[in-house]
């Protein structure tokens, strides 16, 4: 190998993940809060109006779900999933949303009755981490249930446990009936950047999630895992108490949802 291939190579090591990361898309976790008695205007408002006015200006609609437990906002609350080109194209995209007529009309015409939103939408943007699930647009033979899970990781300790979800946990996951739709990481500071795993799995029913995750934790594979994995990082990975480190939310897709 001459010495100019060898500098072509390595300078081609270095600019092959950049040129990767530019191709890649990005997703934005939307969580909206409604004023009392506002969710079905917004819901008609997304069915009618905006998903559509997303897709125009280039945003691509991945999800949308609603909470199924009243304590996690089942009469208030919407939470979305959007795929962007770039944070970039994020930008320009609702930009030119914003300034739709469409959009401004639609908007109007939803509030006459009085303002939908209760506070501004939290908007989380996020990377797939490398083992999760290319994001796909399914759609079930049977109704079913899905979950949001965000863990918040003590410092440092956020490289570890993707590796005991990439080297374990997923697996074990499909082992007990739950399937994995797409698992993230934040890219901000102010959103988790560092410390926080987002991911959205899949179950047949509340009551079957909460029995896969009792026969997840009882697997002996599981509970080596875990051992382990402490072990070698100095103790949980997770803050605790478990109640503030792993949040759990059931969630039902809306009739407007790709993912079903």
């Amino acid at each position: 190998m001459t010495r100019l291939t060898f500098l072509a190579l390595a300078l081609f090591s270095l600019v092959a993940p950049l040129l990767h990361a530019a191709d890649s898309p990005v997703y934005e976790l939307r969580i909206y809060t409604c004023n009392e008695g506002k969710l079905d205007a917004l819901l008609a408002r997304f069915r009618d109006h905006t998903c559509k006015l997303f897709e125009k200006h280039g945003m691509k609609n991945i999800g949308y779900w609603v909470p199924v437990d009243e304590e996690n906002g089942s009469k208030t609350t919407l939470i979305y999933v959007l795929e962007h080109k770039s944070r970039d194209a994020a930008k320009e995209s609702f930009k030119a949303f914003g300034a739709d007529p469409e959009w401004q009309a639609a908007r109007k015409a939803s509030e006459e009755g009085g303002k939908i939103l209760a506070k501004a939408p939290e908007s989380i943007f996020m990377t797939p981490t490398d083992y999760s699930p290319p994001v796909a647009i399914t759609k079930a033979g049977k109704p079913r249930v899905f979950e949001m899970r965000t863990y918040t990781c003590n410092d440092g300790k956020l490289d570890a446990l993707n590796a005991r979800f990439r080297d374990h946990t997923c697996k074990l996951f499909e082992k007990h009936g739950m399937t994995n739709l797409a698992y993230w990481t934040p890219t901000d500071a102010d959103k988790g950047a560092g410390k926080k795993l987002i991911y959205i799995l899949a179950h047949d029913s509340k009551e079957a999630g909460l029995a896969s995750f009792t026969a997840f934790r009882a697997d002996p594979d599981w509970v080596k895992a875990k051992a382990a994995s402490e072990a070698a990082n100095g103790g949980s990975l997770t803050i605790m108490p478990q109640s503030e480190g792993v949040k759990s939310v059931y969630m039902k897709a809306t009739d407007f949802s790709p993912i079903q």
